[in-house]
This record gives C-alpha cells, structure tokens and sequence, in this order.
C-alpha cells in the first residue's frame, strides 16, 4: 500500500497526479438530516436579523449561509452580530454532523479504489463541508484516513467549498497543478466548485442513494460531461485506461 511507489511517479504515467474526493455521498454514505441543517441556518439566520421568510429551506446550505450574511451587512448590523452567526451555525451543524457519525458506513468499493490509487501513486486530497471535528473521526473509525495527502473541511481557515479558492487552495497543499487534477464528487455544489477553480470534474453517482436520481438528473443539467455510478468505471477514467 503506502510507500510502495513514489507519488511523484503512477505506476500507469496518467494525466492525473491528483485526486480530490468529495466525502459524504461519494466516499461515504452518512444521510445527514440535511432538512434539518437548513432549518437550524434559518431559524438562527431570522434570531440573528434576517427578516422573517427571506431564506427558504429549499436553497442550499451555502446558498442560505451567504444569503444571510449578505442580507445582514445590507441591514447594518454589525461585525460582532455576523461573526456570532456564523459561529453560532458552525455549532448547529457540527453537532447535527456528529449526531450522524455512528451510522456512517463506506460507499461499497470505495476503500479498495483508494488503496489502488495510493499504491500506485496517485495524490489524494478530500475536500468537504462537513466539519473538522467531525470529518478526522469519520476517516479513522472508516479506515481510510492515511490514504490522503490533504483534507481540507468547513471549519478550516479560509472560504469552504463551493467557493473554488477551497479547492485552489487544497491543490497547492498536494503540489498539483489545477491542469493535472479531478475532482470527484456527487452534486451540483461539487461541480461548481470544479468548474469554478477550472478543474476537470467526474460525477460519481451511486445508484442505491435515494438521493441518485435527483443528483445525477442535477448534474446533467448544469453541464457535466462525465458520470459513472461504480467505483470501477471511475478508476477507469482517472486512470484513462479502456
């Protein structure tokens, strides 16, 4: 497994040298309550000073995050009320996160796909918007900590995911060019981070998620050009083999 080869030098000499996965829903299936997620950000966004029905809990988790934000510096209110809520959300949803952790369990395939591609050379880095305290234990307790070269998670210094600076950022921590990465993820906030930071993007989809449909129909329609529902099909598009 590790040390085996140089990460300088893949054994199959592809155009990839790096490899940022996503976590929940790609590498892991967590179903955090994510209902609940935007209706804690809501209901602390309107304590904060939001008007009351502005957010909806059909919008996103950083949709509502940077709306409220936003919304808060037109209204005047002032730099300690803002830096509260966001602190005040990080709490919320770290502890939502943490209630989730027991039952998280790997996405079938996926630790054999990684021990390959770390054996043979590839850079790994996993970029989230779960939380730090909750994203170390997840990847101890699942085994596949050791496999990465960087993790980058929401409550690290610097702007999160979907902003591509994350994953800019990620990148230079890895030593790899945005021209030399893929990012794997499984939603349309994970090809708008790709896109953004101008990094080729593979949607991995896994049929068995209640969520599959829905995310894959997403993703098409903002524009992915590659999908693949199998851990093996995508080796073989990082790799480049047929």
């Amino acid at each position: 497994m590790a040390g085996r080869l140089s990460p300088t030098n893949p054994r199959y000499h592809p155009s990839y040298l790096g490899v940022v996965f996503d976590l929940d829903g790609t590498l892991a299936d967590t179903r955090h309550d994510y209902h609940a997620m935007r209706l804690a950000v809501k209901n602390l966004a309107e304590k904060a000073g939001v008007p009351y029905g502005e957010l909806h809990t059909t919008m996103t988790l950083p949709q509502m995050i940077s709306y409220a934000e936003e919304r808060l510096h037109q209204l005047g209110a002032s730099e300690g009320i803002r830096l509260r809520l966001e602190a005040d959300i990080d709490r919320a949803l770290e502890a939502l996160e943490l209630k989730s952790l027991p039952s998280a369990v790997l996405v079938p395939g996926a630790k054999e796909t990684l021990e390959r591609l770390h054996r043979d050379g590839f850079r790994l880095g996993l970029l989230t918007r779960s939380s730090e305290r909750y994203v170390q234990p997840l990847l101890h307790r699942l085994g596949i900590r050791d496999f990465f070269r960087s993790v980058r998670t929401r409550t690290d210094p610097g702007p999160a995911k979907p902003d591509p600076a994350a994953l800019l950022a990620l990148l230079k921590s890895m030593s790899v060019t945005t021209d030399r990465a893929v990012f794997v993820g499984d939603n349309a906030l994970d090809l708008e981070c790709a896109v953004g930071a101008r990094v080729n993007f593979i949607g991995l989809v896994h049929p068995g998620h209640p969520t599959a449909a829905r995310s894959e129909e997403d993703l098409r329609r903002r524009g992915a050009q590659e999908l693949v529902h199998t851990f093996g099909e995508l080796e073989v598009r990082i790799r480049g083999t047929a």
